[in-house]
């Protein structure tokens, strides 16, 4: 299936706001092929699937995403919050000893509504026993280069690099040998004008402002900032071994106590992918859900409920294993060579 050359009057651009869906209908369909094909990719390798809730009494205290909330389904709790992701139902399910398994979630999250973010769509996450980050990796390029070769395209080129070597190819330093200060200089040198940041926020500005426009291979156009032909545009990039500020649900590396065993999978700069070797250790777990509510107070947030069931499903005993969540609006505009998820959703917050 190859990407649609729809006119204007039928982007999404030009339709924000109506109630028709925006974009040609053709895009049901190649939805529809895309989902069915993710389905048997996990079919052929006997991953479960499942559907989890989405509202649950417990929220995600992750600092840097936003949680919607609603009336509560339970008459002891004051709300319910809608899922930024099905992770903590899905290591529930593993510690219940659901094997491996998979699901293709709806979620929400409350986010800037941008060219790359809307407040609700669907992430796919799995999760494999007894792999490794490593072996998680291998199977997410496996599983994009078969979607890739199912919707008509070649074999996306793919690089793997770590964080450090990433920084040091395309920012000029070390993230790990370099004091806060000196990061925070470099922000500065590339405009930003704000507060002083935190050495995640540093780190992750340097990023979005510095090295994430270089790895946009996208090819342009004399019209303009236009994919030209999906075979040939972008290449895929496999980033491992984040700092450990950014561990998240991510353990810890073994040998190198400043990094996490955590991956970003990028297409032409987008993230799709966001994938840990998963933390086991409930006491770990706990302590830093009671960080993150830490520092949303520093940062004027609201503290949000812990979701003590994860904790106690994670004292059980959560087994060995590594997850991933993808982002499937943004796979579906990186496989058919768009440039925005309003031209594969059809409806999004604006005619919703």
């Amino acid at each position: 299936m190859s990407k649609n050359n729809s006119t204007p009057e039928n982007t999404a651009s030009n339709n924000l706001g109506s109630w028709r869906f925006n974009g040609p209908l053709c895009l049901l369909k190649q939805r529809a092929f895309l989902l069915s094909s993710i389905r048997g990719f996990f079919a052929a390798k006997s991953v479960l699937e499942v559907e989890t809730p989405i509202l649950s009494s417990a929220a995600n205290t992750d600092v840097q995403i936003g949680t919607l909330s609603s009336q509560s389904i339970v008459e002891s709790k004051e709300h319910s919050y809608l899922r930024t992701s099905p992770e903590f139902f899905h290591k529930r399910l593993l510690a219940s000893g659901a094997g491996d398994l998979f699901e293709i979630a709806r979620v929400f999250r409350r986010d800037e509504r941008t060219q790359l973010h809307n407040p609700e769509f669907t992430l796919l996450e799995w999760y494999r026993l007894d792999f490794d980050m490593h072996q998680l990796m291998d199977e997410v390029i496996e599983l994009i280069q078969y979607l890739r070769v199912q919707l008509g395209g070649a074999e996306l080129t793919i690089e793997s690099t770590s964080y450090q070597e990433l920084f040091e190819r395309y920012a000029g330093f070390n993230p790990f040998d370099i004091s806060l200060s000196s990061i925070q200089d470099q922000c500065q040198a590339h405009g930003y004008t704000g507060s002083d940041l935190s050495r995640t926020e540093a780190l992750d500005f340097i990023f979005s402002i510095v090295i994430q426009p270089q790895l946009n291979m996208t090819q342009n156009t004399e019209e303009g900032n236009q994919a030209v032909d999906n075979n040939q545009q972008a290449m895929g990039l496999m980033i491992y071994h984040f700092p450990i500020e950014m561990a998240a649900l991510a353990q810890a590396h073994a040998e190198l106590p400043d990094r996490c065993l955590r991956f970003e999978f990028l297409w032409g700069g987008v993230e799709l992918a966001n994938g840990y070797q998963e933390l086991t250790d409930a006491i770990e777990q706990q302590q830093r859900f009671e960080q993150d509510n830490l520092t949303r107070l520093k940062l004027g947030k609201p503290t949000l409920p812990i979701d003590q069931n994860l904790i106690t499903a994670m004292t059980q005993g959560l087994p060995e294993c590594s997850g991933v969540a993808l982002g499937v609006e943004r796979l579906m505009m990186s496989l058919l060579g768009y440039q925005s998820i309003d031209e594969v959703m059809g409806f999004m917050a604006e005619n919703s």
